[in-house]
């Protein structure tokens, strides 16, 4: 088995990264679920629903750069390979939602790097904090983000199918990935911690909507 350096680790990194943060570097390994469906939105609609879908992939690139700064600095080995695994799901989650902002003829958030800068701190910091901790804030992640997504499809344009079908499909992933966290030992955090995450989250909700 390899060994892999200081160096290495930082390539390997920069290269999730980058394949989070540039369109068009990240595809799929499932069928976008929306892909049999059709939607014709008004241009209002339209431009509502590509708010939401920009939030959304935003939050994906959160997710991912969560699950990297953990498999980063997590202690043990089958921890490091759930959350490598978590990060490869949430890679179709990216390209979907992605689609379907090219389909609206919108764009991702310029603001993502931000984004991911910060999670990938913060999800190095809680693999530091020890793998139950690391868990606890994987679950407790998915969980704000199912709750977000369920807002969303709450908004969404009654016959926008092809959004709904993605951000459907997001949810159920986002919670198998929340039980799985659970079930592999994390536990719940302190309060003050969700508070800080609850308050990043609206953040990053109300400027990736615009921008």
């Amino acid at each position: 088995m390899r060994h892999y350096t200081g160096l290495d680790k930082f390539i390997h990194s920069f290269d999730q990264a980058l394949r989070s943060l540039v369109p068009g570097t990240t595809t799929s390994q499932r069928e976008n679920p929306a892909s049999q469906a059709e939607t014709h939105l008004a241009v209002s609609e339209a431009r509502h629903v590509a708010g939401l879908m920009r939030v959304n992939h935003s939050g994906e690139v959160c997710a991912q750069a969560l699950y990297h700064g953990q498999a980063l600095t997590a202690k043990l080995p089958n921890v490091r390979r759930e959350m490598e695994h978590a990060a490869i799901e949430e890679q179709d989650h990216l390209a979907w939602c992605e689609d379907r902002l090219k389909e609206l003829d919108s764009h991702t958030s310029l603001l993502n790097p931000v984004w991911y800068g910060l999670s990938f701190g913060m999800g190095a910091i809680a693999g530091i904090a020890g793998d139950k901790y690391s868990l606890g804030f994987v679950a407790e992640t998915e969980r704000q983000v199912s709750l977000h997504l369920q807002h969303h499809l709450d908004q969404l344009p009654p016959h926008d199918d092809r959004s709904r079908q993605i951000l459907t499909q997001m949810n159920q992933d986002e919670l198998q990935h929340r039980d799985t966290a659970l079930n592999a030992g994390g536990v719940e955090l302190p309060a003050a911690v969700k508070i800080a995450m609850t308050g990043i989250s609206k953040l990053m909700t109300k400027t990736s909507y615009y921008i």
